[in-house]
């Protein structure tokens, strides 16, 4: 039978656990991020409140965590389509802090989902925009999560849709493939919400080096 183990503020509309099951991220409705962190033994069932700031004037949407080898991280997403990233950082003999150190997307260029995935031993994030756009970023120095790189931007079809006018796309979403990655060339599947049928077959998606910015 489950128990509780955890209340979260009223208002809380997105979480998620980073890759280790030991620090949850929460995002509220009014743009707080918050994280809890498995106490020491780690236990699901005894978190702590570690750090909680406003993040967003607006609602959290989701809570993606960046893969550990690039340190504790998380981008989220706000309902306004702007998409920060924060990481923990450490000043001076100040306690650890999370700060915004990149943010992707405005209010006419709205994100709608993000994903992490390790392609050839360098980070990209692949992110899904509200024009049925998705652009790849690669991290262009693994101790600096503030610089990225725009590699490639295209449509989630096969050929042009600019014959159909306009899309506005609802809602997003990305899948990276757990079974590449690293030294090989990764995958993923991404699958959009919108006004325009062409852009609503979800497909798969290969980097393809050749053709990268």
């Amino acid at each position: 039978m489950a128990k509780e183990v955890l209340t979260l503020d009223n208002g809380t509309t997105c979480s998620s656990w980073n890759y280790s099951g030991t620090r949850l991220a929460a995002g509220s409705a009014d743009g707080t991020l918050s994280i809890f962190d498995s106490r020491d033994p780690p236990s699901s069932s005894s978190l702590r409140l570690s750090f909680k700031s406003k993040v967003h004037e607006g609602n959290i949407v989701k809570i993606v965590w960046v893969p550990p080898a690039y340190g504790d991280a998380v981008a989220c997403i706000s309902v306004d389509g702007i998409v920060s990233l924060l990481e923990e950082v450490v000043e001076d003999s100040q306690p650890l802090q999370w700060k915004i150190c990149k943010c992707f997307g405005s209010s006419s260029d709205k994100v709608l989902d993000v994903q992490f995935g390790i392609s050839l031993a360098s980070l990209k994030m692949v992110a899904a925009y509200s024009d049925g756009h998705m652009k790849v970023f690669e991290l262009l120095d693994p101790l600096e999560l503030k610089n990225w790189q725009l590699q490639a931007e295209f449509q989630n079809v096969i050929e042009s849709v600019s014959s159909f006018g306009k899309a506005v796309c609802l809602s997003a979403s990305i899948s990276f493939n757990p079974q590449n990655g690293g030294s090989q060339e990764s995958s993923f599947l991404v699958g959009f919400n919108s006004n325009t049928s062409e852009l609503n077959s979800a497909k798969v998606w290969e980097f393809d080096q050749a053709h990268q910015r």
